[in-house]
């Protein structure tokens, strides 16, 4: 018997489509992407490409009360499909490194809630840091 909760599970496990309004700078001619948890991660993403060898790893933005809410422009929205705030999920990118894990927090990722149409965003705030070590003690981290 299928539950909502192993529905859900099977779902994030074979990930779902995300298709990006236009490429993400640095990975041009790409736009069609899969969402898949990391199991004993809570909301760590690996994004990969549909039809190539490309991967990201994605921090939920709203997983773990990290308090970083940036404004999306309507425009961002717009692109997605996005009416309300609440239609979109903020995911940051994160990058692994000897001393820990570096998140992008200039540069989010939107991604509409039920249709999965994305777009990153460069945020003109320049008080988010391109590269903020996650749990480090001072503002620049999250």
């Amino acid at each position: 018997m299928t539950t909502p909760a192993t529905a859900a599970a099977a779902s994030a496990a074979s990930g779902a489509p995300v298709d990006f309004a236009s490429p993400m700078p640095g990975l041009s001619p790409y736009t069609a992407f899969r969402l898949e948890g990391i199991e004993g991660a809570e909301g760590l993403y690996a994004l990969r490409a549909a039809d190539a060898d490309v991967r990201l790893f994605l921090l939920d933005a709203g997983s773990g009360g990290y308090g970083y809410e940036p404004q999306i422009p309507d425009v961002v929205r717009a692109e997605i499909g996005a009416e309300h705030e609440a239609d979109a999920r903020i995911f940051v990118v994160a990058n692994p490194g000897g001393d820990g894990v570096y998140l992008n927090l200039r540069a989010p990722i939107v991604i509409h809630r039920d249709t999965g149409r994305a777009a990153q965003v460069i945020l003109e705030d320049q008080s988010y840091p391109i590269r903020a070590l996650l749990g480090a003690a001072d503002d620049t981290a999250v």
